[in-house]
């Protein structure tokens, strides 16, 4: 009884209490998504991208990337001999069911779906077939 007195003064929540309530919003403000403009996210995506991956086109080679960011977007860093233009892949996107790598300006390089074994396998805007993989 002495707890309640405490927390409520004249009918009015204490200091404490309305810093509690607020803390409570904030929190729950945070479990809020975009699901339903953006679509469900993608079987492999979006936690799992973080950490190196290999990127690779039949014919044109391949090269390792470090993803990072999260949970639905975030950086890649390629390292040398990437094929095609991948070497100015800077950011990763999931946008509806796909993973969106785009270069250093913001413009889209490949879009790549989910595959078997956490594969993600797609094209590039040039029409070369790409997929990263672990």
């Amino acid at each position: 009884m002495a707890a309640k007195a405490a927390a409520m003064i004249e009918g009015h929540p204490s200091p404490a209490a309305k810093l509690a309530a607020l803390a409570m919003a904030a929190l729950l403000a945070g479990c809020a998504d975009n699901r339903a403009a953006n679509g469900p996210p993608a079987a492999n995506a979006p936690s799992a991208m973080a950490g190196r991956w290999m990127l690779s086109s039949p014919g044109a080679g391949s090269c390792a990337m470090t993803f990072g960011g999260g949970p639905s977007e975030g950086t890649i860093a390629p390292e040398g001999g990437c094929p095609g233009n991948f070497f100015t892949s800077r950011k990763w996107s999931v946008e509806r069911d796909s993973l969106v790598i785009r270069n250093h300006l913001g413009e889209t390089l490949a879009q790549l779906k989910p595959g078997d074994g956490g594969r993600y396998d797609g094209q590039s805007t040039a029409g070369q077939a790409v997929g990263l993989s672990r």
